[in-house]
């Protein structure tokens, strides 16, 4: 029987060759130029070794103050593109297609200096006050993530997805907690998605692509957003071209977060068909089964992978064991499988 977790699924122009995932997670690895260096290109290129079919980065700073630490990787500068575009031929070397997350951390920043935010409140008491976003800091916000994606389609990337989830910049816009703004960017739902809008529109003048943007599905509080807000919302995205919510939840404040295996499930299931819209599945899936369950049900349509591939690079193979279906081996480790 053919396996759903195998199937080759098409966005716009790009095929992945299975609906493996691997989601983006921090590094903490780039010096402080925020380029790509010998363990970009060693991790990223190993997991498509290990038959993934989409990588795609790590938060990917579009300015310097919006690192989330000041190791992470940034593409604010077109210093940047020989690392970027190494990193993704490597990638392309083995058959997987990869993605970059193009980030602003908001108020959640770590790094030296001012930092911004939608409402200068600050994360907790352990976290730095930010300063209250002016329209000139939003629109120079918005051309910087027009000139990552930019960058992003000179170095040959697949995929672009918008951070908007875990309390970054783009999350606390938002969610009514975290944005207390009285102008266009403050108030109402409408108002509040504006900067989501602007960004999304400014990367489509430039990028015609596969665009992702992943969310925090729940705020885990009573005054903040919930799944059924977010179906109202992709709704709006995917009349703005946005092809799939990759869906994730929390840490726009701090909460207390439900986890056990798939808890974030039932999140993206509500807003595929909520929405009607593609959507990535993520949170402890760990189990080929549990992954093929997901899909079968259509409760998404790609599974994300995080810390499973931190564990495991070759975790596609062993889901084809499991679900007793062939994959192609690198031909190099045909002799091993």
């Amino acid at each position: 029987m053919a396996r759903k977790l195998f199937e080759p699924y098409t966005i716009k122009d790009v095929t992945l060759k299975n609906r493996i995932v691997m989601s983006p997670m921090c590094m903490y690895s780039a010096a402080e130029d925020g380029k790509v260096n010998d363990w970009h290109l060693v991790h990223y290129p190993a997991r498509a070794v290990g038959q993934v079919g989409l990588i795609i980065v790590e938060a990917t700073a579009v300015t310097p103050e919006g690192r989330i630490s000041e190791q992470d990787l940034g593409i604010w500068s077109d210093e940047h593109l020989t690392g970027l575009q190494r990193l993704v031929s490597l990638v392309h070397a083995h058959g997987s297609k990869i993605g970059i997350q193009l980030a602003h951390a908001g108020r959640k920043s770590e790094v030296r200096g001012d930092i911004l935010a939608p409402t200068a409140l600050a994360f907790d008491e352990t976290m730095k006050m930010p300063k209250e976003m002016t329209t000139a800091d939003i629109k120079r916000t918005i051309e910087a993530f027009a000139e990552g994606a930019r960058r992003a389609k000179e170095a040959g990337f697949d995929v672009i997805e918008l951070h908007g989830a875990h309390g970054y910049l783009i999350n606390e816009f938002l969610s009514p907690l975290t944005n207390h703004r009285e102008d266009e960017y403050g108030g109402s739902p409408e108002n509040r998605l504006r900067f989501l809008k602007e960004i999304i529109q400014s990367v489509r003048n430039v990028w015609n692509g596969p665009l992702f943007v992943r969310i925090s599905a729940s705020d885990y509080h009573e005054n903040g957003l919930q799944a059924e807000d977010y179906s109202e919302i992709a709704k709006q995205l995917k009349e703005w071209d946005v092809d799939l919510i990759d869906v994730s939840s929390g840490a726009v404040v701090p909460a207390k977060i439900p986890v056990f295996p798939g808890y974030q499930v039932p999140f993206a299931e509500t807003i595929k068909h909520g929405a009607d819209i593609p959507v990535g599945a993520v949170g402890m899936i760990s189990s080929p089964l549990q992954a093929e369950e997901i899909l079968r049900n259509d409760r998404a349509d790609l599974i994300f992978l995080g810390r499973e591939l931190l564990r495991d690079p070759h975790w596609p193979r062993r889901a084809a064991i499991e679900l007793k279906t062939e994959i192609e081996p690198p031909v190099q480790y045909e002799r091993g499988w």
